[in-house]
């Protein structure tokens, strides 16, 4: 098919005009990671069909792919018509093209709220301190609490000495009850910088009269002063109390109004989902247990502080709107606040919980799936212990290091012309993936590339799991690099000390770099 070119100067004009444009890097993380224009979201061709009906709802939405000459466009762009998308284009050149206009190119995941988090401090000059003031602070017992804004499975595996995890969007409704003192210092810290600033930035516009600071740099700083910090803990926010409630409630809508935020109610939300010319997500941004008890039909779980640190994953239609979710109101406000400020429009929808609610995990659209032949895990087990089968697991690199069946190796989907290359020869390959959707996707793309007998396992890994069968773990037979993921500075215990510091470096020097690229459009209030 021939699709049409875009030049990077017409996008740059959308973005800056504020008109709907999804720019798609189609490459695995790793490489993503490396470089991309500052609102590039990744979808790689390996996941797009299993993502792209959330990510980008709207079937007429324009459009724009790229990669970095490896000819993932075209079959990208394939797929999309055969799912209904009608606006598609090609980026001009490429990530090549986009160097050559001039253009800046930003490093790491979720590039663009951190150049903002980053923008917050300059502007309000949010108070931080460093990791050998809070250990004294700890030594000495001082009156003060440690509020780790980062999710639960992060704060998990490792922690500031004594924090609490209190996720960004629950800090403003929280922090109260955990410092009801006004004279309680409080002290905010996320892995590295953003929701570090962000979570103590939103408690200083709330007005809270306690002291609130940052932990500077956070557990990357911590780290680099030689500092120990804990793991597995698992102390958790409490619930909070009415009359905290009521005086949250009060701060939070103050900080949205403030921030520009809009209020829509049931009606007013339905007016704008009949606007088919606009992009609109619909995001719970409550816990996830929450959310699992009983949400709105039609929102998908996005927990506040998650959203705003990576609002390219979850809305990579810049331009849209986005209509937010809480049965308790200051986390939707606060987490509006913020998106308002990164130049969204933003609602915050009220009494939205007075219906008919679902139970239940958020459960992705997939499109129709390809009939394929599939072996179911009994089978399998046979012929593993026959030596009859190959077995590749397309799961997630990490994913794949938790455990797979046994004796499978990882391969990534758009490199499947290299892994059936690598993987044993002469027998049946069976693909699996962690619920199967993925396999089955690539049953057909694989059967194109050789002569050998594909079968997918029944149900993906999960049924294999349920079916009572062992797991082996680590990554040993890789049939592609895992470049599927980019290795955070800022996660993981195993961290290089130059990394970290380079990760920092990098972010301090973001604010020169939003200022060189000028299409961020950002306020800070």
């Amino acid at each position: 098919m021939t699709l049409p070119l875009i030049t990077p100067h017409e996008v740059r004009r959308d973005l800056i005009a504020r008109r709907e444009i999804a720019l798609l890097d189609l490459r695995e993380e790793d490489p993503f990671a490396k470089a991309h224009p500052l609102f590039a979201s990744q979808l790689p061709l390996s996941r797009l069909e299993i993502e792209i009906l959330d990510r980008v709802p709207r079937k007429a939405t324009k459009i724009v792919l790229y990669d970095d000459a490896e000819g993932l466009v075209a079959p990208a762009a394939e797929r999309l018509a055969a799912l209904g998308y009608t606006n598609v284009h090609a980026l001009q050149g490429g990530l090549a093209g986009w160097r050559a206009a001039g253009y800046e190119l930003f490093q790491d995941v979720n590039s663009y709220s951190k150049a903002f988090g980053e923008l917050v401090e300059a502007r309000r000059h949010t108070p931080s301190l460093p990791a050998q003031e809070v250990k004294a602070r700890i030594d000495a017992k001082a009156d003060q609490v440690i509020l780790d804004a980062r999710r639960f499975e992060e704060y998990a595996t490792m922690s500031i000495p004594g924090g609490i995890s209190t996720p960004g969007a629950e800090l403003v409704l929280r922090a109260r009850e955990l410092a009801p003192d006004p004279s309680t210092t409080i002290i905010v810290n996320c892995a590295g910088r953003t929701r570090s600033l962000i979570g103590a930035q939103s408690l200083v516009n709330a007005g809270l009269p306690n002291p609130v600071f940052a932990l500077r740099n956070g557990t990357i700083g911590w780290t680099l002063a030689q500092q120990t910090l804990e793991h597995g803990q698992s102390r958790k926010f409490p619930s909070v109390g009415e009359q905290t409630l009521e005086e949250a409630r009060a701060r939070a809508r103050d900080v949205a109004y403030r921030a520009g935020v809009r209020r829509v109610d049931a009606q007013g939300l339905a007016d704008l989902a009949k606007d088919i010319d606009r992009t609109l997500y619909r995001f719970d941004v409550r816990t996830p247990d929450e959310y699992v008890a009983g949400h709105i039909p039609g929102f998908r779980s996005a927990p506040g502080g998650q959203l705003v640190q990576e609002t390219d994953v979850f809305s990579p239609v810049r331009g849209g709107r986005i209509v937010l979710a809480d049965d308790l109101g200051p986390r939707a406000d606060m987490t509006a606040s913020w998106l308002a400020q990164l130049g969204w429009e933003v609602y915050v929808l009220e009494d939205g919980f007075d219906g008919a609610l679902e139970r239940g995990t958020w459960t992705p659209s997939l499109p129709a799936l390809p009939e394929v032949e599939t072996i179911s895990p009994r089978d399998l087990a046979q012929a593993i212990a026959d030596e009859a089968v190959v077995v590749v697991d397309l799961a997630p690199s990490p994913v794949h290091r938790k455990g797979h069946v046994p004796g499978a190796w990882f391969a990534i989907r758009a490199q499947l012309d290299v892994a059936v290359t690598q993987v044993p020869p002469n027998k049946t390959i069976v693909l699996t993936s962690p619920d199967g959707a993925l396999a089955t996707l690539a049953a057909p793309e694989l059967e194109a590339l050789t002569d050998r007998p594909i079968r997918v396992l029944a149900g993906g890994t999960e049924a294999w799991i349920a079916a009572g069968r062992a797991l082996e773990t680590g990554l040993t037979r890789a049939a592609n690099a895992p470049t599927d993921i980019y290795k955070r500075p800022y996660e993981g215990t195993d961290n290089a000390a130059e990394a970290m510091q380079a990760y920092l470096d990098w972010e301090f020097g973001l604010v020169d770099q939003l200022a060189r690229d000028g299409t961020h459009g950002f306020y800070v209030i």
